[in-house]
């Protein structure tokens, strides 16, 4: 059944309220974690939480900025004086900020008897960049160091009530990240049909599925090699990172921005799969499907001839069934979300991303995000007859 206009808006607001309030979960579990760490006598593993946490932090807390910069100066209206949005972000508050703002706005529209289309177009900008800027914070803190809770419990062979915390927040993290930026790439569709709630769910369970036996996988070398698993992802990372500068991405407003980009996705790419760029989409995503397998499947065989090393606690036998399983049935989802579920959409000239086209369009220039429409175009297939896309040099902003 169809949402309703009101309804809509509600549960945009709330799913940004559960979004905030997963981050600021996630973000308490750790440091609690990292300080029981410290309490145990174990340093090495509360620096490492904290070093993920803090080069995640940074990294959001640049493409947050870099975005900010590169939106039209009018763009924002109510924001801080720059001086003071740029503490805000040096002092790894930008997210939060974005995501209070998001909020703010959200209820703002919500509380309209008539809602404006500026004010919904807008609404729909700031949530378009928090799902992007969620997705980067679950890649590069949530994800590692789920892998590094998991390395931990297998090499320990117990798992402390902070650690079951950790992993349960993480988990939900990572899920609710998933779900919410395939919700912002479907809101980048010029075509408004409502999003399926068994197209969301489907899309959902064969990421967690596909993710979850990567991440047994790296925990597994991780907690009987812990010395070589940095060596292994710089490796795969590096040719990740070249995979994705031979795709000649142009995501972000500058050339040296661009490199940060690609560094993330290259670090997405470690554990998932991310699509960067139009064109054979299928072939490339079953590259990098070969290429993770293969690598998970070297993982786990060199795990499992020295897999006598782990406590012996450790159910080996169960991790390997659950594992498999769990890819094969991820895979069969993935197979089948391509096969009945993904949208078609026609891309059609001058529609605004994001506003939901309740009312009719009024005579001003409305806000489009066009970094999340260029993922957009990647994502979703297209009809042939479509129209030119802007260049992608052309300013993020209004049209």
């Amino acid at each position: 059944m169809p949402w309703s206009p009101r309804a809509a808006l509600l549960r945009d607001l709330v799913f940004g309220v559960f979004g905030t309030a997963a981050f600021l979960l996630d973000l308490g579990a750790d440091l609690w974690a990292a300080g029981q760490y410290v309490r145990g006598g174990h340093y090495l593993w509360a620096a490492l939480v904290l070093a993920l946490l803090g080069l995640a932090s940074v990294a959001l807390q640049l493409f947050s900025w870099i975005w900010l910069r590169a939106d039209p100066a009018d763009l924002h209206g109510s924001r801080p004086p720059g001086r003071r949005l740029a503490l805000l972000h040096l002092l790894q508050l930008g997210y939060l900020y974005r995501c209070l703002h998001g909020l703010r706005q959200g209820l703002s529209v919500w509380q309209q008897a008539v809602p404006s289309e500026l004010d919904l177009a807008y609404a729909d900008f700031l949530s378009l960049d928090i799902s992007m800027l969620r997705l980067f914070e679950t890649f590069l803190e949530t994800t590692p160091q789920l892998t590094l809770v998991l390395a931990i419990v297998l090499q320990s062979g117990q798992a402390e009530y902070y650690q079951w915390l950790g992993i349960c927040t993480s988990l939900v993290g990572i899920s609710w990240a998933l779900l919410d930026y395939h919700r912002a790439l479907r809101t980048c569709l010029p075509s408004k049909a409502p999003l399926g709630l068994v197209s969301s769910a489907v899309y959902f369970l064969w990421n967690l599925l596909l993710l979850w036996p990567r991440l047994l996988a790296v925990a597994l070398f991780a907690a009987l090699f812990h010395e070589y698993v940095a060596l292994h992802f710089l490796g795969l990372w590096l040719v990740l990172l070249l995979w994705v500068w031979l795709q000649r991405t142009d995501f972000m407003p500058g050339p040296v921005s661009e490199w940060l980009y690609r560094v993330t996705v290259a670090t997405i790419l470690y554990f998932s799969w991310f699509n960067v760029s139009e064109g054979h989409t299928r072939g490339r995503a079953t590259i990098h499907l070969v290429f993770l397998l293969s690598d998970s499947i070297l993982l786990v065989v060199t795990w499992a001839t020295h897999s006598s090393w782990l406590p012996g606690e450790v159910p080996v036998q169960m991790c390997l069934a659950v594992g498999g399983g769990s890819f094969l049935l991820g895979l069969a989802l993935r197979l089948s979300y391509y096969r009945w579920l993904h949208p078609s959409c026609h891309w059609g000239p001058d529609r605004v991303d994001g506003a939901r086209s309740l009312f009719p369009l009024e005579q001003y220039q409305l806000p489009q995000n066009r970094r999340m429409l260029q993922l957009a175009r990647g994502f979703f297939p297209k009809t042939k007859d479509e129209a030119p896309f802007p260049g992608k040099r052309e300013a993020n902003g209004v049209l």
